[in-house]
């Protein structure tokens, strides 16, 4: 399916469980020990030879057959360990997520489809991958960390591409408006999850691969950091990824959506725009 011409229709923000002001903290509360470590491993691990060996190891999308709802189905044993929202299991925050979009988005059965499919990248946890190589914000390696990454003051001192000359300027590796889609993103959901939808061919607009591919990367889309490296492409999709992150960080409520009763919708949408047995 081709892209859309215009951007999103502006939607009100879902009202959140929580105050605005409780949402992402990475300062304080009963999970960020837990949290804190996720990213300092992280932080430590994801270099420019990491994401290389990880995209080729993935990117063939060569270690199982299952359909979309199998997937979701395992992230029924995950709890995502750098959230410090919340503390149930992921599969329940992708409906919340795909709810809040079809009640502001009536029109857009698509986008509801978005809001589904956004984190089942995470089943790379349940496939034998660290937290930390799967989840949290995500960062471009290959350069200078910016000043809005999560903990970036404190978690990267044992980066060994910190200290390495061609990645640790401003540009590193890297020519001004490049554009995001020649950038190596620190190697998670996203990009598993983008590959996966790119490789069996899902009949979905480029706004929703976009999405998926960028949601967690929150320096860019919540902070306007790496614009020096985002061509006009990447500006005119931004908006999208804002929309869908209004519902995937909003939506969170400890009063859990009664799938059994939202399967037959979203089952209808996945035979819609990707059915069947996929390749992971």
């Amino acid at each position: 399916m081709s892209g859309l011409q215009a951007g999103p229709d502006s939607s009100e923000e879902p009202k959140p469980g929580k105050a605005r002001t409780e949402l992402r903290n990475y300062t304080e509360g009963k999970l960020i020990d837990r949290v804190y470590n996720t990213y300092l491993l992280m932080h430590t691990h994801q270099t420019v030879e990491f994401v290389r060996r990880k995209s080729a190891q993935y990117g063939s999308c060569s270690l199982r057959r299952m359909s979309v709802m199998e997937a979701l189905e395992l992230l029924d044993q995950l709890v995502d360990e750098s959230d410090p929202d919340v503390d149930f299991p992921n599969s329940f925050h992708a409906f919340q997520t795909a709810e809040g979009i079809r009640r502001a988005h009536p029109d857009k059965d698509w986008f509801h489809l978005v809001g589904l499919l956004h984190d089942l990248g995470k089943v790379l946890v349940l496939f034998g991958e660290p937290q930390w190589a799967v989840v949290g914000d995500t960062f471009p390696v290959g350069c200078k960390v910016q000043k809005s990454v999560v903990y970036g003051d404190s978690t990267f001192h044992d980066n060994p591409d910190t200290k390495d000359p061609r990645y640790s300027t401003e540009y590193g590796m890297y020519q001004p408006g490049c554009g995001l889609d020649n950038v190596l993103m620190s190697w998670g959901h996203d990009e598993y999850m983008y590959q996966v939808m790119k490789f069996n061919n899902f009949a979905l607009p480029k706004e929703a691969f976009y999405m998926v591919r960028f949601h967690s990367f929150y320096p860019w889309h919540a902070h306007g950091d790496y614009g020096h490296l985002c061509s006009e492409e990447d500006e005119r999709m931004l908006p999208w990824v804002r929309e869908l992150n209004k519902f995937d960080l909003y939506t969170k409520q400890e009063e859990l959506p009664d799938v059994q009763q939202l399967r037959a919708y979203y089952q209808g949408l996945i035979d819609k725009y990707c059915p069947g047995q996929l390749c992971w």
